[in-house]
């Protein structure tokens, strides 16, 4: 996750979820938001290869609109329409690593699902948090829309940091 992040889990399983569930309902989309929260806590690198690889599609990606400090640099710099993206496995397991290390590894904090996650034919909707280990303040947090593909992996996240 970008700045913050969330699970209270950091060895949850992430096996390809194969429901299609559409609607409000809590099976297909709960699941895949389980495992996409416990994949930014993962401190082993090879389990959270295995996730990305079982979460994403090949060419997945992963896009951020980034903090408002590096908007505003971007926009001095000329760009006026700034987002971060990562694509493929590799890139997606550079992102994540990158995110972990910053934020989790030195047991600062943990990200965790917020309430319910919601699917709506092919995108699954979630909330999440960053907290530090064993309280409840929340320091950060933010949202990500999760478009699948027809193996329920993930073709395209959109990730709206921010609370």
């Amino acid at each position: 996750m970008s700045t913050k992040t969330s699970s209270t889990s950091t060895s949850a399983s992430v096996g390809t979820s194969t429901g299609t569930g559409t609607g409000t309902g809590t099976g297909t989309a709960q699941r895949i938001a389980d495992r996409y929260v416990a994949l930014w806590n993962e401190p082993d690198p090879e389990r959270r290869r295995r996730a990305i690889e079982e979460l994403w599609a090949a060419g997945g990606v992963h896009l951020l609109q980034p903090p408002e400090d590096m908007r505003e640099r971007a926009a001095e710099l000329g760009f006026a329409d700034t987002v971060l993206e990562a694509r493929g496995h590799d890139a997606l397991e550079r992102r994540v690593a990158r995110a972990h290390e910053e934020f989790v590894a030195n047991g600062d904090y943990v990200f965790r699902q917020q309430g319910e996650a919601i699917r709506v034919g092919d995108a699954v909707k979630l909330s999440w948090v960053m907290v530090r280990p064993g309280e409840d303040e929340v320091l950060g947090g933010g949202v990500e829309v999760l478009v699948l593909d027809e193996d329920d992996r993930i073709a395209t996240d959109y990730q709206f940091p921010g609370l």
